[in-house]
């Protein structure tokens, strides 16, 4: 499964939009320092998801993810593929016995797929809107992560090279 944390707060994410010749559009639009985050993992070989939405992100956090994916696949044993963030290699991080984990080259966001996953999940919601509250920002974020398709998640994360690599073992 392809692992990652996103970001997601009251700050309008300003894009292009449709409007009628002649009419610009009004957007809205504010600037609030209010934040939440998303851990969320991927299968490429199934497109099945595992999707937290935590209060921040830190090993405190990483540790309840890693628990709750553990106990939601307690049958699978599970490679999660991240990046580097100093909270996914704490000395203090509590990895479960069905968990392994494999970290991407530093500073290659986009070896990892799910970066894929977030884009779209903003492009679905949260594109050209501005939350009154963070209540609306989760209530929004849970919407489309349940209205997530297991083939779009698949296509979004599957690649070649590890189709192939899986095929072999």
């Amino acid at each position: 499964m392809y692992q990652d944390e996103a970001g997601f707060g009251r700050i309008s994410k300003m894009s292009f939009c449709w409007a009628p010749q002649g009419i610009r559009p009004s957007i809205p639009s504010h600037y609030m320092l209010e934040y939440l985050y998303c851990y969320g993992a991927v299968d490429a070989q199934t497109g099945d998801s595992f999707f937290l939405i935590v209060g921040g992100c830190n090993t405190e956090w990483t540790n309840e993810f890693l628990r709750q994916v553990s106990q939601a696949y307690p049958d699978d044993y599970m490679l999660l593929v991240m990046d580097n963030a100093i909270w996914h290699k704490s000395s203090i991080l509590e990895i479960p016995n069905n968990v392994e984990l494999a970290f991407i080259p530093p500073y290659t966001p986009e070896m990892n797929p799910i970066e894929q996953v977030w884009k779209g999940i903003r492009k679905r919601g949260f594109k050209n809107k501005a939350f009154q509250t963070l209540e609306a920002v989760i209530d929004k974020l849970q919407e489309v992560i349940q209205g997530l398709e297991k083939s779009v998640l698949k296509s979004t994360v599957s690649r070649q090279w590890t189709r192939l690599l899986f095929e072999n073992i």
